[in-house]
């Protein structure tokens, strides 16, 4: 019988505590009542005692009622990713804690014996927690479901008033605002842009949504603060910490040593004209081999960025911490320090700077037939844009560009249209979407926005990196070491019958039977170039895609057409390429810091790891172009504009607006006096009265109503004749249920279900890479 309290019947704080610490499995009230012999009127009392020790910090209640010591967390917890320590083992912390100081750490369960999937940047899970003592490791964590995905933090605009003040969410999906106690304010002012932490008080579980100021970042007006609103949404690293700089700035140059000399080729940089790093650099000659007649010589180097980053340093395990630098149109959150992005492992003209290069030997008909790594010293001839290097091609030519047109530009372009007859029986996915670019002004506001040009000299430099990617993992598999593969998948079974569908709707049947290859779709989308139903068809193949990921495993490169791929040309800006690089020097002997068995074991999770690092970059740019755009409409409302529908759903249109390329819905309730009824097999959507149709591609004219810069998002409605009138809620519900509308009177009855007209998700678009 365990000791009781000095009150007859009741147990001491003391032996409550002892036991609850001591109970394996959830334990409830009627457990300890069991284990103390608690009976009748007493029980009273010991609700009366839990309810003070509760009160007092002693323990706590979880939802499920079960009793646990207050500096014990629940064995069942909502945590989210909280990144990977020196040894790349993956960390998670409570999603609320309230506790005082840090929270405990939580090692996240891998490994053969863990069944539970991978956690990455930005997800949440539900886990079940075991207690363990292992250095400062108090928890380990068992996945028991991926939850989705939803930011600790709140980021919004501060508004002050007398008693504290309130913020309003930038988050698109968080329309309610937030009060600020007066003591949580954190000294923000008003119309500041502040990162804020949910509270709450007490027992409380009505009333007001309270949050907490934590980090101030400036004026919301401020153009800057755009990227910042993507930065801190994505929960982006952004700050290298100390020791990651302090490694930085010690690295220096490398002397030739046992290097390969390759500083006297003209190898040149072509890139953007505002590209801030400089890390691939090409050259090519006419094989001099006569058994090769008509061929090409061509070399592809690459810093040497894993000279400076070796395996488990500071600079490694914040590069891979990030994955991968991201790009936002005022600034660049770098994978690297600039000390090593933007200096030793930047190509800059005149510069000796280590690399990792092939050579590749091409026929005359652009099929590579050998190739040869060598870790090497070279010296940038040059660093011309593409333009510029266009511009020489077509018989323009500069100071810079003049010396270099008959010994480096010209073999370059010759070796490429070479390749290119290579391509083309290949064969791969020839979806060549518009890109936009987005021009600042000094004042860092939108100046202008442009469809970015596409150049040869762009498909020159993509198809010699497209090549040195093959060329790598040939080597790797060569030597059986594990790569880290580009994985582009088929499309699924699913996409495809879907695709089917809407083909024979516009009656372009698809063969049956098949194996699914670029080159049915390329056949396809050549069949409705020039057609009305060519900007639909193509989007709704791109749709088809899958999207492209990183993996040990080689499944192919579906969208190009090739066996085997994989990233090898930017280290600097990616850390599947940094791995490869080290495979490289594994494989080839190139040195002592080539990939080590740690890693080997660890390649699965990395690849998980920085695929879904890469689809963060790839969320947090595009919102980011969002919000520019938004901010670059803002004085344009009420103008007309030309767009195209580039997404049709239940709830409405989506219509992109040329030449900005904003994105903006049309409700379904204000498409005009009709109901309109959704085929998702056509993606379009059909007036039951009218029959008027609105189908993915179709060009439409519509007024701009609003555009908003925290969110990115702008409201249209269709203008001139598709829009007839809108019809407002009240009114589709009682047609939705078969009744006359009162606004209109004499329309049709329906029995289509009620559609709904809250905002949806932004589309993500899908290329593969």
């Amino acid at each position: 019988m365990a000791k009781k309290h000095e009150i007859e019947g009741l147990p001491s704080r003391e032996a409550v505590l002892d036991f609850i610490k001591g109970f394996e499995g959830r334990v409830t009230k009627r457990d300890i009542a069991r284990a103390f012999d608690v009976k009748g009127p007493d029980k009273v009392q010991l609700k009366k005692l839990l309810r003070e020790m509760t009160d007092d910090g002693l323990i706590a209640k979880d939802f499920s009622k079960s009793l646990r010591p207050s500096d014990r967390l629940p064995s069942v917890q909502v945590v989210e990713f909280a990144g990977l320590d020196r040894e790349g083992e993956s960390f998670v912390k409570p999603v609320n804690w309230e506790g005082e100081g840090a929270p405990p750490k939580i090692a996240l369960a891998t490994g053969k014996r863990h069944k539970g999937p991978a956690m990455g940047p930005g997800d949440r899970a539900l886990v079940r927690l075991r207690e363990v003592k292992r250095g400062d490791v108090r928890y380990q964590a068992e996945v028991l479901k991926i939850l989705p995905n939803a930011p600790a933090s709140i980021m919004g605009v501060f508004h002050g008033g007398e008693n504290g003040g309130r913020i309003h969410p930038i988050d698109k999906k968080n329309r309610d605002d937030f009060l600020v106690a007066a003591g949580d304010t954190g000294n923000a002012i008003e119309g500041e842009l502040v990162v804020a932490m949910p509270v709450r008080k007490g027992r409380e579980r009505l009333g007001p949504r309270m949050a907490r100021v934590t980090e101030r970042l400036g004026d919301v007006s401020d153009a800057r603060s755009i990227s910042l609103i993507a930065i801190h949404a994505y929960d982006i690293p952004h700050v290298f910490p100390t020791d990651v700089i302090k490694a930085a700035k010690a690295a220096k140059p490398v002397a030739l040593g046992d290097r390969t000399d390759l500083r006297d080729i003209p190898l040149i940089t072509i890139d953007p004209a505002d590209a801030r790093d400089h890390d691939d650099a090409i050259w090519a000659e006419a094989d001099t081999d006569p058994q090769n007649k008509g061929g090409w010589h061509t070399i592809v180097a690459i810093a040497d960025v894993a000279h400076y980053v070796t395996p488990d340093s500071a600079l490694d395990v914040e590069a891979k911490k990030r994955g991968n630098s991201c790009y936002f149109p005022d600034r660049v959150v770098p994978m690297l320090p600039e000390e090593l992005s933007a200096d030793l492992c930047s190509l800059m003209p005149g510069v000796e700077r280590a690399c990792l290069a092939v050579h590749m030997w091409f026929d005359a008909e652009g099929n590579k037939i050998r190739h040869k790594f060598v870790r090497g010293l070279m010296r940038s001839a040059a660093n011309i844009h593409y333009a510029q290097a266009q511009a020489a091609l077509d018989g323009i030519t500069d100071e810079t560009t003049a010396p270099l047109l008959d010994s480096v530009l010209k073999p370059l372009h010759g070796a490429w249209k070479a390749i290119m007859m290579a391509r083309a029986k290949r064969e791969p996915l020839d979806l060549d979407m518009p890109e936009r670019k987005i021009e600042l002004g000094p004042d860092g506001h939108v100046a202008r926005i442009n469809v970015r040009e596409r150049l040869d000299t762009h498909r020159v430099v993509e198809e010699f990196m497209i090549m040195a990617n093959v060329a790598a993992a040939e080597e790797l598999e060569k030597h059986r070491v594990p790569a880290m593969y580009r994985v582009h998948e088929e499309p699924a079974f699913d996409k495809i019958e879907a695709l089917s569908d809407f083909l024979r709707s516009l009656d372009l049947p698809t063969p049956k039977g098949q194996v699914m290859m670029p080159r049915l779709f390329n056949g396809l989308l050549k069949k409705v170039s020039g057609t009305p139903v060519e900007t639909m068809v193509n989007e709704v193949v791109l749709r088809s895609q899958t999207q492209a990921y990183y993996s040990p495993d080689n499944l192919g490169h579906f969208g190009l057409a090739l066996q085997r791929y994989a990233h090898f040309t930017s280290p600097i800006r990616r850390y599947s390429d940094l791995v490869v690089h080290r495979g490289l020097i594994r494989a080839l002997k190139l040195g002592n810091d080539g990939l080590t068995e740690g890693e080997i074991e660890e390649m699965t999770m990395v690849g998980e790891h920085i695929s879904s690092t890469e689809r963060r970059a790839m969320a947090a740019e595009r919102d980011s172009t969002a919000r520019y755009i938004a901010a670059y409409l803002g004085d344009r409302i009420g103008d007309y504009f030309e767009g195209r529908i580039t997404g049709v759903n239940k709830f409405g249109l989506f219509v992109l607006l040329e030449p900005s390329g904003g994105d903006g819905l049309i409700p379904i309730s204000q498409l005009g006096a009709d109901f309109y009824r959704h085929d998702e097999t056509h993606h379009s959507l059909i007036g039951e009265r009218t029959g008027e149709t609105f189908r993915l591609g179709d060009r439409v004219e519509v007024k701009l109503l609003e555009a908003n810069p925290f969110t990115g998002g702008l409201r249209l409605e269709m203008a001139g004749d598709r829009h007839p009138g809108a019809i407002g809620p009240k009114a589709r519900r009682m047609a939705s249920k078969g009744r006359r509308s009162p606004k209109r009177g004499g329309g049709p009855q329906s029995t289509a279900p009620k559609e709904k007209t809250e905002h949806p998700p932004r589309r993500k678009r899908r290329r593969p890479q």
